[in-house]
């Protein structure tokens, strides 16, 4: 947040859920911020009574009948039905008409086979997934499936809200999304930031307002001070042929195309994947091309990994792709079999002296840390204990709520910084008071002279507790990295596993030369400025200049920052990916800092956020 608004150079009014605002520490932290306040159907789902079903899928979708329901009590019109989640995803549909207790006519049909497979019994009833070849009818003898009713939400409110700020010059900041997810790939937008854009200039034609995409990529997203890029794209300007078909009545379609513009922009400033092993794929892909060991800029990174995946997704089902891809998930099973990272299989070129040496050394130096970080995890271990509990507590509440999630680790994450910020000060304090208490009564046992005040003792104390904290977060951070690289010098020295890791390493050394063959063979097929513009250069070729990746927000400016008179509508959108590195603003802080390096070591771009190999 503070990142996007030192590059808006003004306050942002963040839109924020009702239900949020309802809780008391979070509501209250918002309002500070300004916010408004957005209600949502899906947050205000009420199981129904009875169960729901499709009499005549084929021939009239949009008729649902229950048994045993209530509907002209429970439902109502402009709400949405909601049915069971399969998959992290809960289809729904709005609710266009009620016909009795037992009948609905809905405004559109449920969409995918896994609704249409709930409603007609067409499902597997171990995993709720659709039944290979899909009959088009419902089940003889199925009753129905069980259900969640949401009631219709007014938003004149909040759009009359956020016209007035940008009437007035001011910044909107939207999720399109409508909300966070741990998903590896953009959501479909909810239509409330287009409405809002064109809304705000058919009232208000000459405001000049303009779309800000940003995009935020995370690596580790669910651990304290894990690493993010955030990124902003070229500011859209809505053209005025969609404002006039908005003005003209045709706002389904006005709305629809300029939806279109936002998800392609914000498509460009993320890193998206169709699913998690995809997102592997990709991953270890990256790390092949670039076999040298050398650490790219994290910009580079992400956009590295945006043009493998816009690749990927273009020749899928090209034979060379599909071969590669076999030898990649093998590549990276064998790692997982070995309990060691991509980086580590060079470990295998080391000679037995220099594995013994390194390995003691790091023994010892690991001993050290460990002395270093227990005083700090002594007395910090209830804020540890309580972050935990209360962050999977609040994910797994979050994912029996959501439709969306898949293992909440985007809650766990802001459950874990709010805990902190609010249990952290509270145990300095109390540990201070100790301290002060002890030196009132005792002169903590006489060691503390009696010329030292109280107030002295006081700040000390709010001061050397914090600083105790940070340097077993450091301390424990460099071990930690230690630690895990002592598995694969173990595995040298076994003769058994030492062969294995040699072979490894001969085969990432093969899969390099594949991996960039295919590149440098497609690439300039997809990208026409391949060889002109190369993010890293050909590994295997001549030498090359690597070029900056398109507008990073830590390292090149935005195209064109506007005035404090241009309103704007900030559309953000966040996706997971390994932590590599961090930049300034926060990182400057040495506690949101960036884990420290181990010497010698390589990128950890690797170790991906969801336990990349």
């Amino acid at each position: 947040m503070r990142v996007i608004k030192t590059e808006a150079q003004r306050r942002i009014a963040w839109l924020i859920a009702e239900k949020s605002m309802k809780r008391k520490f979070i509501g209250g932290a918002a309002r500070l911020l300004g916010p408004v306040s957005v209600g949502r159907a899906l947050d205000s789902t009420k199981p129904g009574a009875g169960k729901i079903y499709l009499p005549d899928p084929s021939g009239n979708p949009l008729l649902v009948r229950g048994n045993g329901t209530n509907f002209e009590k429970q439902a109502e019109v402009g709400g949405l039905l909601v049915l069971p989640t399969v998959n992290g995803l809960a289809a729904n549909a709005e609710i266009a008409e009620i016909h009795g207790p037992e009948e609905i006519r809905l405004k559109k049909e449920f969409k995918g086979d896994v609704a249409l497979g709930q409603l007609t019994g067409q499902t597997d009833e171990g995993t709720g997934e659709p039944k290979d070849g899909i009959v088009r009818r419902m089940r003889d003898g199925y009753e129905g499936t069980s259900y969640k009713t949401a009631p219709k939400v007014d938003q004149t409110e909040v759009y009359n809200a956020v016209f007035e700020r940008l009437s007035a010059g001011g910044c909107i900041g939207i999720f399109p999304e409508g909300g966070s997810h741990d998903r590896t790939e953009l959501l479909p937008l909810k239509a409330g930031v287009a409405i809002m854009a064109l809304g705000s200039l058919a009232a208000n034609p000459e405001s000049e307002l303009k779309i800000i995409p940003c995009g935020m990529n995370y690596f580790h997203a669910h651990k304290f001070r894990s690493r993010a890029v955030v990124e902003f794209g070229s500011p859209i300007e809505v053209p005025r042929e969609l404002v006039d078909l908005y003005k003209s009545g045709d706002r389904r379609e006005a709305t629809r195309q300029l939806l279109e513009t936002i998800y392609q922009a914000l498509v460009a400033v993320t890193v998206t994947s169709p699913d998690y092993d995809t997102l592997m794929l990709i991953q270890a892909a990256r790390r092949l091309y670039n076999p040298t060991g050398k650490k790219l800029p994290l910009p580079m990174v992400v956009e590295l990994n945006r043009r493998l995946v816009k690749g990927y997704t273009h020749y899928k089902d090209d034979s060379r792709i599909v071969n590669l891809k076999k030898s990649v998930n093998e590549y990276n099973k064998q790692l997982w079999l070995l309990g060691i990272r991509d980086h580590q299989v060079e470990y295998a070129r080391f000679s037995i002296p220099k594995v013994v040496f390194t390995l003691i050394y790091r023994l010892g130096k690991l001993s050290i840390m460990a002395i270093g970080t227990l005083p700090g995890l002594v007395l910090f271990a209830p804020v540890f204990i309580a972050t935990k509990i209360i962050s999977i507590k609040k994910s797994r509440e979050a994912l029996a709520a959501s439709t969306v999630k898949l293992e909440g680790r985007d809650v766990i994450a802001t459950w874990k910084l709010l805990v902190a910020m609010g249990f952290a000060p509270l145990l300095y304090i109390f540990y201070t008071s100790l301290l002060t208490y002890w030196t009132y009564r005792t002169r903590v046992q006489g060691y503390m002279p009696d010329w030292v005040p109280l107030w002295f003792v006081i700040i000390f104390g709010l001061v050397f507790f914090p600083a105790i904290t940070f340097a077993a977060l450091r301390f424990g951070e460099t071990g930690m990295d230690i630690l895990k690289s002592l598995r694969p010098l173990v595995l040298s020295l076994n003769p058994t596993s030492a062969n294995t890791l040699f072979k490894l390493r001969q085969k990432r050394a093969q899969l390099s030369a594949e991996v960039t063959e295919v590149i440098n063979t497609l690439g300039p097929e997809m990208f026409p400025d391949f060889d002109s513009a190369r993010i890293i250069a050909d590994p295997f070729g001549e030498p090359r200049t690597p070029r900056t990746p398109r507008t990073p927000s830590h390292t090149i400016p935005r195209p064109r920052t506007p005035t404090s008179a241009t309103p704007e509508i900030s559309t953000t959108s966040g996706q997971n990916l390994p932590r590599n590195e961090s930049f300034h603003n926060l990182g400057n802080i040495g506690l949101f800092a960036s884990r420290p390096q181990t010497p010698h070591s390589h990128s950890r771009s690797g170790s991906g956020s969801f336990g990349g190999s």
